[in-house]
């Protein structure tokens, strides 16, 4: 696994995947290691995936300071695999809490990024705000699934601040468009290649500042594609649609019956729309 040093002296570790011109790959989590995003549906047929191991995570060391796990303190280590890759620009793609970080990275260094894609994307660097009812209004089309009125009822009570130990596992078969043995064992897999110590320190006071981010946004100089999944409680469609208008050139793809891993959900269909995206539209 090739490995890079942080301006801090991190030790960090990419993983490298695929042919073609290098897409870098942030993980969500949050603190979680990029094992879990795989080829992208088969992306490596298209593009050189190199997916980001946050430090602490994967093949990424410790840090000397646990309070670097803090987003915005994290943006000097996309900037170093940046030059580690020898690459002037880069296509930068996030998925879920990842989605900060890019965000931050992005409006530090707009002109650094030639193309910038969020998938199924978290909103705490931007502010934006995800009402209990977009989230249940979200999981409401699936209520013929075997699974629903336990992972409805977890729902409500998380929404409405009264979660029990127990309601975030029974929630979970509404991020995936199936749940099936695949997907149980890919979200038990989940936790388990996440620091969920560092993950606590991930939105730390200070690691956030929407309206400056949005300001730097506003005038972000690069194409965007936001992806959402048309069941997904984390990104719900509407509030996606909020979010690409923080960008001067954005585009909103929602990809019909996914969850928060489009690309699991249907690999094709992920795929068509991020090549098209990577290939100018055409």
């Amino acid at each position: 696994m090739p490995i890079f040093t942080a301006p801090d002296g991190t030790r960090l570790a990419h993983h490298s995947a695929g042919d073609g011109p290098p897409l870098i790959c942030l993980p969500g989590g949050p603190m979680q290691s990029a094992t879990y995003l795989g080829d992208l549906g088969g992306l490596t047929s298209h593009r050189r995936l190199v997916g980001l191991d946050p430090r602490g995570t994967g093949g990424s060391a410790v840090p000397a300071d646990t309070a670097s796990y803090r987003c915005d303190r994290q943006v000097d280590d996309v900037e170093a695999l940046r030059a580690h890759l020898g690459r002037d620009r880069i296509d930068l793609l996030a998925h879920s809490a990842g989605a900060n970080l890019a965000l931050l990275y992005a409006a530090r260094h707009p002109d650094r990024v030639a193309r910038l894609l969020l998938i199924t994307p978290s909103v705490y660097a931007t502010g934006l705000e995800i009402t209990a009812e977009d989230r249940l209004a979200t999981a409401r089309p699936r209520r013929e699934e075997p699974w629903f009125a336990s992972a409805y009822a977890a729902l409500e009570a998380i929404t409405a601040g009264r979660a029990a130990a127990d309601s975030w596992q029974r929630v979970a078969p509404l991020f995936h468009a199936r749940w099936d043995e695949e997907a149980r064992a890919f979200d038990a897999a989940g936790e388990q290649q996440k620091n969920h110590a560092a993950a606590a320190a991930y939105a730390a006071d200070g690691a956030f500042t929407p309206a400056t981010t949005r300001r730097a946004l506003a005038t972000f100089p690069s194409p965007v594609l936001l992806l959402a999944g048309a069941y997904d409680l984390g990104a719900p469609p509407r509030v996606m649609g909020e979010f690409a208008e923080l960008f001067p050139k954005a585009d909103l793809v929602v990809q019909p019956g996914a969850g928060h891993f489009p690309w699991r959900d249907d690999p094709a269909r992920f795929v068509t729309a991020v090549t098209r995206f990577l290939d100018g539209g055409r």
